[in-house]
C-alpha cells in the first residue's frame, strides 16, 4: 500500500516541490485548503496555521486520516471540532473517506504555530 504521510512541516515542503498535476498532491493540497477554513472559536486563526494538525495520511484509496490536537484538553469544542474537521475533509473533491483522530502527544504549544499565525497574534520568537 502506497501511503502519503506528512506532518505540517513536510506538507509545506511537499507543496513547494511536488510536481503540479499529480492527483495525490492535488488531493493533499485540497485537504490542507479545507483545513484552513476551520477556525478555533477562541483564537482568530485557522487550525492549520495554529499547528493543531499533526499529520495527514492519504491512502491509495483516497482515504484521508487526520491526526490533530487541541490547544487544551479542556477546550470547549473538543466534542465538536473533530467532527467539523472530518466534514470539511470529506467535502474535498476526490476524498473517498475521512477519519479524524484526536491526539494529545505531543502537547500543543505556541511553537507549533506558523510564523504567519504568530505574527497575526503578536507572539514573538
Amino acid at each position: 500500500m502506497n501511503e502519503t504521510s506528512t506532518d505540517q512541516t513536510e506538507l509545506k515542503e511537499q507543496s513547494a516541490v511536488a510536481p503540479k498535476g499529480e492527483p495525490e498532491t492535488n488531493l493533499n493540497e485540497g485537504v490542507v485548503e479545507a483545513l484552513k477554513t476551520v477556525y478555533d472559536p477562541e483564537i482568530p486563526v485557522n487550525i492549520y496555521e495554529l499547528g493543531l494538525i499533526y499529520k495527514i495520511d492519504i491512502t491509495e484509496e483516497d482515504h484521508v486520516l487526520v491526526e490533530m490536537t487541541l490547544t487544551s484538553p479542556a477546550c470547549p469544542v473538543a466534542g465538536t471540532l473533530p467532527g467539523e474537521v472530518e466534514s470539511k475533509v470529506r467535502s474535498v473533491p476526490g476524498v473517498q473517506e475521512a477519519t479524524v483522530e484526536l491526539v494529545w502527544d505531543p502537547p500543543w504549544g505556541t511553537e507549533k504555530m506558523s510564523e504567519a499565525a504568530r505574527l497575526q497574534l503578536g507572539i514573538d520568537y
